[in-house]
């Protein structure tokens, strides 16, 4: 039998993919309101993908590697034109894109060297990324709406967001470094 590629749950990551270059569009138009819709979009797309993969029983490999790349793609980009833009600074933009270099270089030289193994997410990268979620979020929200407590909450939360990016990122290192001889004595 032949695996199912075009399932609801990818196809919705599908939606997630195609989203990303309105939003970033909008964003450099200054249509905050517009973005705003979109990456909301975005994110109901990505509630779906995974609540149907579970219900309709639709987990698909491709599935599983789209999904973090959808994700993956929408915060960079996000990160950058909101650098490029002024709304974030280049600082915290340049760590998001360290960590994520820095998770794509390790899974790749993992895969190069011993094949696939699974490496789920530890809590602080789910802490790390559901901050830069938030953040993109809250971000985009001050310019739409000017209000000066979201203003104030956007200047935490980019603090914050460093903080997690930066542990995040050393976690996931040293994490690795253990797990190396125990990866390289299984292949």
């Amino acid at each position: 039998m032949k695996p199912r590629i075009f399932t609801l749950a990818n196809q919705f990551t599908l939606l997630r993919l195609v989203l990303i270059p309105f939003f970033a569009l909008a964003l450099l138009d200054g249509s905050y309101g517009w973005a705003l819709a979109l990456l909301v979009a975005a994110g109901a797309s990505d509630l779906l993908d995974g609540a149907l993969a579970r219900w309709l029983e639709q987990r698909t490999p491709l599935g599983a590697y789209l999904d973090p790349i959808a994700d993956k793609l929408l915060l960079s980009t996000s990160f950058v034109v909101l650098a490029v833009n002024g709304d974030v600074p280049w600082a915290l933009t340049v760590l998001v894109l360290m960590r994520d270099v820095l998770i794509v270089a390790i899974a790749v030289a993992i895969l190069v060297g011993v094949g696939y193994r699974p490496f789920p997410p530890s809590v602080y990268g789910k802490t790390c990324t559901t901050a830069q979620v938030v953040t993109v979020f809250v971000v985009v929200l001050v310019e739409v709406t000017r209000a000066a407590w979201l203003l104030e909450t956007k200047r935490w939360l980019l603090w914050v967001t460093a903080a997690l990016t930066i542990a995040s990122g050393v976690h996931y290192a040293l994490r690795t470094g253990k797990m190396l001889p125990e990866i390289a004595s299984k292949s």
